[in-house]
């Protein structure tokens, strides 16, 4: 993973959906100590038909300025939620894409909201959603409306604070036949961060010499190898309803696979998109 970029960016745009994403956001950055940045796009006319420059985005403190109601809104909840966050609130009129995209260029990891359940059928992912996953240069993780900062730990079942109580598992999605050393290094680093164990679903038989160099990287690390004879999406959903994380990958230049398609809209938990050669 490159860590000449060190934030964590998410977009905000008034829904509920964004607004549970950003608290997501909020608690990862504060999980890897890095600034948290909030990005409100698309709702006003573009200035320009240029390209979109990231350094044209304009500054606000917070909880100080005033922009938009709903980044306004998400900047003072969060600030409160999280007084020591470093938070950062921006506003750009160019169209949410285009914006997020570019954002991503500067951001650990991007964060988007999606739109909830409905029921057996899975959760509707927006097309900006979809448009940003498909094309980012950087991890991006989409979050269901309705996520809470309860269900990506262990039940809690001794009336202690849900807070003190463990990570679920990050689970990881791996083909064999792909080079994905930025896939794999996200995973392990993530369940690194917080102190979970690392599940790996793999169809067929994985090399060892896949593994290795990242358990020898992270030592502390559970690592628990699931191999699943044929398609493994079923058993990756299965294990994305007992998940902190599920983390798939998608080839660099190329939208996600139908497979990843899948568990994007039916996932149990937050889901981790990330490029890989």
């Amino acid at each position: 993973m490159s860590t000449d970029t060190r934030t964590i960016t998410v977009g905000i745009d008034g829904s509920r959906s964004s607004l549970d994403a950003a608290d997501w956001a909020a608690r990862e950055a504060q999980r890897r100590r890095l600034p948290l940045r909030l990005l409100h796009a698309g709702t006003e006319p573009a200035a320009s038909c240029g390209v979109f420059d990231i350094d044209d985005i304009d500054d606000i403190d917070v909880p100080a300025g005033r922009t938009r109601a709903a980044l306004d809104r998400a900047a003072i909840e969060l600030s409160y939620a999280h007084p020591a966050l470093d938070i950062i609130a921006r506003r750009t009129a160019t169209p949410a894409v285009p914006a997020l995209l570019a954002a991503a260029v500067e951001a650990e990891t991007l964060v988007l909201g999606s739109r909830g359940r409905t029921g057996s059928a899975g959760f509707p992912v927006g097309s900006v959603a979809l448009g940003v996953a498909a094309r980012a240069d950087r991890p991006i993780v989409l979050v269901r409306a309705g996520e809470l900062p309860e269900d990506e730990r262990v039940p809690v079942v001794d009336g202690s604070p849900p807070s003190t109580a463990p990570y679920l598992p990050v689970v990881l999605g791996l083909d064999p036949d792909a080079s994905a050393d930025d896939l794999i290094g996200y995973a392990f680093d993530t369940a690194a961060v917080r102190s979970a164990p690392l599940h790996v679903v793999h169809p067929w038989t994985l090399p060892t010499s896949t593994l290795r160099p990242w358990r020898h990287r992270f030592p502390g690390t559970t690592v628990r190898e699931h191999r699943v004879d044929g398609d493994p999406g079923p058993r990756l959903l299965e294990a994305s309803a007992r998940a902190g994380l599920l983390v798939v990958g998608r080839r660099t230049g190329r939208g996600p696979g139908r497979a990843a398609r899948s568990l994007i809209r039916h996932a149990g938990c937050p889901v981790a998109v990330v490029p890989h050669d």
